[in-house]
């Protein structure tokens, strides 16, 4: 914080706004829109700009109510958490503990960025705009979620009560995609705010598509990925007879009971959630020339969103759960993600990955690690296929059983091949012994 020593205000100070952290992982994000323009008054908790990171898209809100009396950062402009976006001139002295929706933030020097001026002179402050109606708090379904002007102003002309809505914003706040997108699915037209822009034509067989924000900022994490990390991979062929007939015993039942249909994840999930506690490195972070082993289990699952990109929604705990536990997390959370309603929490934390390209029959899939975690498992096409069993006897016979390859992708700064096939082996062992009748 600094007194703005020349501003004709009284008791004028700068305040700095920085770039917030959304997610434990997330170390950086784009500046995709800045709501004020340099001189004009913005009102604590109205937002001020969007972010977007490799994990989430976000209105951010002022911290504090005042005058933007400079922008450091331009849109377009990516740079890591904590880094001073820009300047505002508040009226008074702000406490450090001033209210604020965004989240903590490394401490910020108080000294300005090399070659900006050492002195900043904001105009003088006007007063905010005086209205009958005083901005008042109000309630969203995720609980004290102040409302912007914009929001309010969008639920009064379209009578929506607040509490209707699950905001997708910082701390659960309620923001504007959130009370467009409920506009639309109740017009029983729901509209992808990330599908790709206007095409172009470069000649009369070609067009250019440029990237949505959600496509490039994938891009540059799988490229971040495969130059931090030394990929190899490790597969193995498992017979899911076992789980096939417990999947067809109880097909009906779950049915009526959880309302969606039992898939063979939760069974890898739950495989993976009991064999990880004795291959407890593949469930680690490499920290420059150091390994932070997680001695729990934030299981992420990649969800593809038909025509715009990935994301990893995380189930918390997943040791801890049992398989339906883990069958109604994996439906809840992918369901979150196509509806656009994940917030925060939800895609923070994660410490394995498994991605699920199965449901399109691929043979084998050889997935890029989701950073900063060393290892992530591919669940491909399971398929009726023809298999040599070992008979009481000793003999063999030949029957069709369901089969499919798992693979994983491991860093090898952190383990050897011998580990990770370790781990495959158990895996598969589990897949095709556990009782998984009692389980259900």
């Amino acid at each position: 914080m600094k007194v703005c020593l020349d501003c004709p205000e009284e008791g004028c100070t700068l305040a700095d706004v920085v770039m917030p952290q959304l997610g434990e992982t997330v170390t950086e994000g784009t500046i995709t829109r800045w709501m004020k323009a340099v001189g004009e008054y913005v009102e604590q908790d109205e937002p001020l700009f969007e972010i977007s990171t490799d994990k989430v898209d976000s209105e951010v809100p002022s911290p504090y109510g005042g005058i933007l009396s400079e922008i450091l950062v331009q849109e377009g402009k990516t740079v890591p958490v904590g880094t001073v976006l820009a300047v505002l001139a508040v009226s008074g002295e702000v406490s450090a503990a001033s209210p604020s929706s965004m989240p903590p933030t490394p401490p910020i020097s108080a000294s300005p960025p090399q070659g900006a001026s050492p002195t900043l002179t904001p105009p003088p402050l006007p007063k905010p705009p005086q209205s009958s109606t005083q901005p008042v708090s109000q309630k969203g379904s995720q609980g004290n979620s102040l409302l912007s002007p914009l929001v309010r102003k969008l639920l009064k002309e379209h009578d929506i009560n607040p509490s209707v809505l699950k905001g997708t914003g910082l701390g659960g706040r309620i923001t504007r995609d959130d009370v467009l997108a409920y506009i639309d699915k109740q017009a029983l037209h729901v509209k992808d705010a990330t599908q790709p822009p206007t095409t172009k034509l470069l000649s009369g067989r070609d067009e250019i598509v440029p990237f949505t924000n959600i496509r490039r900022r994938t891009a540059e994490h799988m490229l971040r990925s495969k130059a931090t990390s030394a990929h190899t991979l490790v597969s193995i062929e498992v017979d899911f007879e076992n789980v096939e007939l417990v999947r067809r015993m109880a097909k009906d039942s779950f049915l009526a009971q959880e309302g969606f249909h039992l898939t063979y994840l939760p069974f890898i999930a739950r495989a993976v959630s009991e064999v990880i506690k004795d291959w407890p490195y593949l469930n680690s972070s490499v920290d420059q020339d150091t390994m932070i082993v997680h001695h729990y289990l934030n299981l992420a699952i990649a969800v593809d969103l038909p025509g715009t990109g990935l994301i990893a929604p995380v189930i918390h705990n997943a040791d801890t759960m049992s398989l339906i536990g883990l069958a109604r997390a994996i439906f809840n959370l992918a369901t979150k993600a196509r509806s656009r309603d994940l917030n925060a929490d939800d895609i923070a934390g994660g410490t394995f990955t498994i991605s699920n390209p199965g449901p399109f029959g691929t043979f084998m899939t050889i997935p890029i690690i989701n950073q900063p975690q060393v290892a992530i498992l591919s669940t491909d096409g399971i398929k009726r296929r023809p298999v040599v069993l070992q008979l009481p006897d000793g003999g063999e016979s030949i029957a069709i059983h369901s089969t499919g390859i798992l693979a994983l992708s491991f860093d090898h700064r952190a383990v050897d091949g011998a580990y990770a096939a370790g781990f495959l082996a158990k895996m598969a062992k589990i897949l095709q012994e556990s009782d998984w009748a009692v389980e259900l």
